[in-house]
């Protein structure tokens, strides 16, 4: 791709240029560290998607995890996108934004009481039920408020996803679902809970996965499950098959999962399947439509090793120092620069603060622009204020023209909820 079409890759022979936008006078008006974003490389994944669904009644429900910034969620509104959410603040994010209440679908572990009561109360689509606790606090808050919620169990198939140990939710003993044999009972016992319809299947076993194969054996489980369901007469109106598409976030060394593969052994795993299938597609969406822009404050010649020290930090993406993830680093300098060995580091004052080891890139100066690739998921939504680093500002591109879609945190900004404890009171 080159840079002069508009979703241009940053790392393309004028990879200071993305979307239309000249990078270095992007700073120059903004500020570093930022998160940037492409709309345009948004909008073409969400149409390769779509386009490789077609003829299938699908709804594509957009993990909001990976990026829950309110201009991303609108832009996943505006193309008809659905959500899958973990949270109330999601559930509230998303309906601000626009997305209709009616393609949400509500995941996670630990939904609380009040949060169940929120997103039956905003009337959405359904629930993926964890466990038979969950079952049975859904089944009460919805008999206190006189309605049916429609309900899938989210079943774990025991399957290895062979991905970091930390995003894999699909075997036995992660936290994750219920085993088919569990899940049979509660099909079973259907008709004592008069306020859930049980009329739906999920399945999520990992993230950043790169074979196919995990991902066939999974369907498998879970359509075997839906046509035993079928021939007990429970009819089953959702499968829901997850997310986790793996992108690249190293070049020459991840091979993602080409899209119309991934959505051929859904048609071949649920072939015959007349309810809708949802997905839940989140990182596939946004990694690589995104970036971190940074710049060098100094390069450190250690007693072993030489440190190209950034503006950015693990807290404004921690995802290399919790999961050792791999980004491309790409300085936006003059190719012809002699190539040097560095670790790649942020000021804060901690060790695991490295965004790589022992990287070879052109040689760097202090003042130079540096961007870190594929951190439109997982970035911006994993920061913190460690070491009372403001949040950085988010941008968003779009063909020739930028929104700041995130304002650079401020100091007061980070302080405005704490205050002194001189008002004390008791239980």
């Amino acid at each position: 791709m080159t840079a002069t079409t508009a979703h241009a890759d940053p790392a393309s022979a004028d990879k200071a240029c993305w979307d239309g936008i000249d990078l270095a006078a992007l700073a120059r008006r903004v500020g570093t560290p930022c998160q940037v974003y492409s709309a345009s490389a948004i909008r073409t994944r969400i149409d390769t998607l779509q386009t490789s669904l077609h003829g299938l009644d699908a709804q594509v429900c957009y993990a909001a995890k990976a990026n829950s910034n309110i201009a991303i969620l609108r832009l996943m509104a505006d193309a008809g996108l659905g959500a899958d959410i973990v949270s109330g603040g999601e559930l509230w994010r998303c309906l601000r934004a626009g997305i209709p209440a009616g393609r949400i679908a509500f995941s996670g572990v630990g939904k609380t009481a009040d949060e169940i009561a929120g997103a039956l109360d905003a009337g959405i689509a359904r629930f993926n039920l964890e466990s038979a606790d969950e079952l049975q606090l859904l089944q009460h808050v919805a008999s206190a408020r006189s309605v049916v919620a429609h309900a899938s169990v989210r079943i774990n198939p025991d399957v290895d996803a062979h991905t970091h140990a930390k995003i894999s939710t699909g075997k036995s003993e992660n936290k994750f679902g219920v085993g088919i044999d569990e899940a049979r009972e509660w099909f079973a016992a259907s008709p004592r809970h008069r306020h859930v319809q049980l009329d739906g299947l999920h399945v999520h076993i990992g993230s950043q996965m790169l074979s196919l194969d995990p991902i066939r054996l999974a369907l498998r489980r879970v359509a075997g499950f839906w046509r035993e369901l079928a021939a007990a007469g429970h009819t089953i109106h959702s499968i829901d098959v997850g997310g986790g598409l793996g992108v690249c976030y190293r070049a020459g060394h991840d091979h993602p999962i080409p899209i119309n593969d991934y959505v051929g052994a859904i048609r071949d795993t649920l072939a015959g399947f007349d309810g809708r299938i949802l997905l839940e597609p989140g990182r596939w969406l946004m990694a690589e439509a995104g970036a971190l822009l940074t710049r060098v404050i100094r390069v450190k010649q250690g007693r072993q090793r030489r440190f190209l020290i950034l503006d950015a930090a693990m807290n404004d993406l921690i995802r290399p120092s919790l999961y050792d993830a791999w980004h491309d680093i790409v300085p936006l300098v003059d190719d012809a620069r002699p190539l040097q060995t560095y670790d790649v580091v942020g000021p804060v004052c901690e060790t695991g603060d490295t965004f790589a080891s022992g990287r070879e890139l052109p040689e760097c100066k202090a003042g130079d622009l540096v961007l870190i690739k594929a951190t439109g998921a997982y970035g911006a939504s994993m920061a913190s204020t460690y070491n009372s680093r403001p949040l950085a500002a988010e941008v968003l591109l779009d063909r020739g023209r930028y929104a700041v879609v995130r304002k650079r945190q401020t100091f007061e900004d980070m302080v405005a909820g704490e205050q002194p404890a001189d008002r004390w009171e008791t239980p």
